[in-house]
């Protein structure tokens, strides 16, 4: 079993900054890459942020040059800087792995976070 456990969500002034960071814990070979989602009251689950095992990035259009995602292969860390926030990035941030796991079949398999909030209002 794999459990993704966030920590960073809070509630910030527009303008402000916020990082987010998730750990992946349990048994698995490799984690193939990481993300971060958002969902807002009423909206469907958007993707934020992604982050391959080699360091490649992918950023929603609404986010980029203010968001920053990163990660730590050896800690199973994966981070989302944000900055400059706005009102609208207020939602439930979830982070999600792909992973291979150490017993049959090895996947890759997505796993979830249960969420952070992140509200930005003054």
């Amino acid at each position: 079993q794999v459990v993704l456990a966030e920590s960073g969500g809070g509630l910030v002034q527009p303008g402000g900054s916020l990082e987010l960071s998730c750990v992946a814990l349990g048994s698995f070979i490799r984690i193939e890459n990481m993300g971060w989602y958002r969902q807002a009251p009423g909206m469907q689950r958007e993707l934020v942020a992604t982050i391959t095992h080699s360091g490649s990035t992918t950023y929603a259009d609404s986010v980029k040059g203010r968001f920053t995602i990163s990660s730590d292969n050896a800690k199973n860390t994966v981070y989302l800087q944000m900055n400059t926030l706005r009102p609208e990035d207020t939602a439930v941030y979830y982070c999600n792995a792909a992973v291979l796991r150490a017993v049959l079949p090895r996947g890759p398999f997505d796993f979830w976070g249960h969420g952070t909030q992140v509200t930005v209002s003054s």
